[in-house]
């Protein structure tokens, strides 16, 4: 309950009062203040009678009664979300005392990663991660399924440049695509196809060759750093709400983009393939070694076969590309093994929970997806997210702090292929967002956190236009300024699982995080690797987490929501 300051007091305990100015009230400094709550009367300008209060003789209500009133009224009115200071103690005090979130990272990664969805790795991670939390003693700890599709897994990569001159080669295979077969050793052929048209210049010269089809990118000095930190003039503009027009279209022009470019690619492979090629090697944005690779292949079974892809180190690339421009034949030695797995088309999302007290049939979610692309080992996308969550709840359970409603953590799969966990397990439980069709449990579901930006620390948090929350979370925040948590933007964030709960109209939140050198290094590249992670933001953000979890969790009410969205088509790409 909110406490009411001395000058209210005096007011609501009489009918008449004489304007009297009096000083304002020391704040606790574990405390932050309420809304102001003072009538204006109080505030008016000091009077030179005395400063004293008159009960007015024609009034029928006593002093007694009044104040009685006072207090009904003061007992029946929101508290603030002011911190629990005592239990952020705890979780700070075992996050950043006996942490194990890098010991998490490193099996997440050095022993497991890479963690593509539905093969191997992945699954032998899911095993680690359930044991793990079985041995933490959370409760309902299990996977769920999903319908996801084929997996795969590359076992062996080796490419050399063999002629004119010997030279190793930085690259790797591209996800659901097939090998060599063994060592193969072959010319390339530089092939420019930027529309079907060109395809048939090219018919009958491609057999039993290795294709490049692009003019290699400019690789530039690097005159700034890779890493960088928010600064406070960027963090104040994200705290602005922008104003901005187009943004349906501009997002359908690039969706339009990306499928024709995506059409154009099958089409190409498919007359690689007829055409009796090898490989496709390509050139991709990276540069000083760094790799960003994806997928170039069907994780559907019935789709049309994919011809061996491989992305190349822009560097080896352009080295290939001068010498055939100079007429030097250019013969490369290839032996690679990938696996697909047809035996078990579903992929799983994980959960488990701590059981809530008095409210344990209403629950708050904190997430992130477990899953990763191959070249690296999936590090800070993201198994920093999935490290810092399970660290955030082992917080919880091992400080013993006791909580109203029931924690339960989401680590999704399928992320990278579009969302596909987390939105299966949003249909399952909580709602369609093509219907709006909702269950039972939507209306228990008080709000998800999501980590998925990388290494970077808390900055702030993403409201998803949600002003009402804004300002629970700014008196949240409070006891983490110190640690750099300081900014709340309006604006609506995308590319990870929140979007999920959102679409159905469920209060979900991603964190505000520094860049670092998550776009510029690691993300979806070789270099996703163990070394890039920061232990102290890590430890930042698993107690922050933490902390945001328990006090959702303890709220007199749930999180406010934001009116229903229409039904909404999904995207599918």
């Amino acid at each position: 309950m909110r406490k009411l300051g001395l000058g209210v007091m005096i007011l609501l305990c009489v009918a008449v009062t004489i304007p009297i100015a009096l000083p304002a009230l020391a704040q606790s400094p574990t405390q932050t203040p309420g809304p102001a709550s003072t009538p204006a009367a109080a505030q008016a300008a000091p009077s030179d009678r005395p400063a004293v209060s008159i009960v007015d003789k024609r009034s029928k209500r006593t002093a007694k009664h009044a104040a009685a009133e006072a207090t009904a009224a003061a007992a029946s009115a929101p508290a603030p979300d002011k911190p629990d200071y005592d239990a952020i103690y705890k979780i700070k005090d075992e996050g950043f005392s006996r942490s194990q979130v890098m010991e998490i990272e490193s099996y997440l990664t050095d022993v497991y990663g890479p963690r593509l969805t539905n093969s191997p790795n992945i699954k032998a991670a899911a095993d680690w991660t359930t044991k793990k939390m079985n041995d933490w003693k959370l409760e309902n700890v299990k996977t769920e399924p999903w319908d996801f599709g084929r997996g795969w897994s590359n076992e062996k990569f080796f490419a050399e440049m063999v002629g004119p001159r010997p030279f190793i080669l930085i690259g790797y295979p591209k996800a659901w695509t097939p090998g060599t077969n063994g060592p193969v050793t072959a010319e390339v052929v530089y092939a420019p196809i930027t529309k079907e048209e060109d395809m048939q210049k090219y018919k009958g010269q491609l057999k039993g060759k290795l294709v490049i089809t692009q003019v290699p990118d400019p690789v530039l000095p690097h005159f700034e750093p890779d890493a960088k930190r928010y600064t406070d003039a960027e963090l104040a503009d994200l705290a602005n709400y922008p104003i901005t027009g187009g943004g349906d279209k501009a997002m359908a022009e690039r969706i339009a983009q990306f499928r024709a470019q995506r059409e154009l690619q099958a089409k190409i492979m498919k007359f690689f393939i007829e055409e009796g090629a090898v490989a496709w090697l390509e050139d991709q944005r990276g540069d000083d070694g760094t790799v960003f690779v994806q997928q170039g292949g069907s994780r559907d079974p019935k789709d049309p076969p994919s011809i061996t892809r491989v992305a190349l180190a822009a560097e080896h690339y352009g080295r290939i590309y001068r010498l055939l421009e100079k007429k030097i034949p250019v013969s490369i030695t290839l032996d690679i093994e990938n696996k697909f797995y047809d035996d078990d088309l579903k992929s799983f999302d994980i959960t488990a929970e701590i059981p809530g007290t008095d409210k344990a049939d209403e629950v708050v979610m904190l997430g992130a997806h477990f899953d990763s692309w191959q070249a690296g080992t999936g590090a800070t996308d993201n198994g920093a997210g999935s490290a810092v969550m399970l660290e955030a709840i082992r917080i919880l359970e091992a400080s013993g702090l006791k909580m109203r409603r029931t924690v339960r953590i989401g680590l999704w799969t399928g992320e990278e292929e579009g969302l596909l966990g987390s939105r299966a397990y949003v249909k399952e439980h909580f709602g369609d967002p093509e219907t709006m069709k909702l269950t039972p449990e939507h209306a228990k579901l008080d709000a998800y956190y999501n980590i998925d930006n990388g290494t970077g620390k808390i900055r702030g948090v993403y409201l998803q236009g949600n002003e009402a929350v804004a300002p629970i979370f700014s008196a949240w925040m409070e006891p983490f300024h110190n640690l750099g948590m300081t900014t709340l933007s309006i604006r609506n964030t995308g590319g990870t699982d929140h979007l999920a709960f959102n679409s159905v109209g469920l209060p979900g939140f991603q964190f505000i995080q520094d860049p670092m050198d998550y776009d510029t290094r690691t993300h979806h590249s070789n270099m996703d690797l163990y070394e890039r992670v920061q232990e102290a933001d890590m430890k930042q953000m698993a107690v922050i987490v933490a902390s945001f979890v328990y006090m959702t969790a303890n709220r007199p009410d749930m999180i406010p929501r934001k009116p229903l969205p229409p039904p909404t088509p999904q995207v599918r790409f």
